[in-house]
């Protein structure tokens, strides 16, 4: 019995998937004669709407959508640790099958709602007087 691995021939790895077989291109080798033709134009997007801004007590959470802004937040690492233990107690005993992310962003709508309706005694104030 041989201890040699059986691979696939060349043939078989770049056989043909497609039902409809594909016209070959003619091969263009540059500087050989060759005509440069312009690569295609890609499609144009369709022009998006105005951007609906949120009115301040609209602060409810995203949830999963594109986001067109990011910002970049260093943490600690005992801080990553906490927010990923958050994310799977929150698919762990509550069902929550949610990112990082969509939590940052829970906890942001929920302190910025508290800090417009408390001000000066929410928990964002305080905290930050603190440190």
């Amino acid at each position: 019995m041989s201890r040699r691995a059986s691979l696939p021939g060349a043939a078989e790895l770049f056989r043909t998937t497609s039902a409809v077989p594909e016209p070959e291109a003619p091969v263009r080798h540059p500087g050989v004669g060759a005509i440069a033709e312009p690569a295609p134009e890609p499609p144009a997007r369709a022009a998006r709407p105005g951007r609906r801004m949120r009115a301040v007590g609209d602060r409810s959470p995203t949830g999963r959508e594109r986001h067109e802004e990011k910002i970049t937040v260093y943490c600690s690492p005992e801080e990553l640790l906490a927010l990923e233990s958050a994310r799977l107690t929150l698919r762990g005993e509550h069902g929550l099958a949610v990112d990082r992310g969509r939590i940052v962003r829970e906890a942001v709508a929920v302190v910025l709602a508290d800090l417009e309706a408390k001000g000066d005694s929410s928990i964002l104030v305080r905290r930050l007087r603190q440190s």
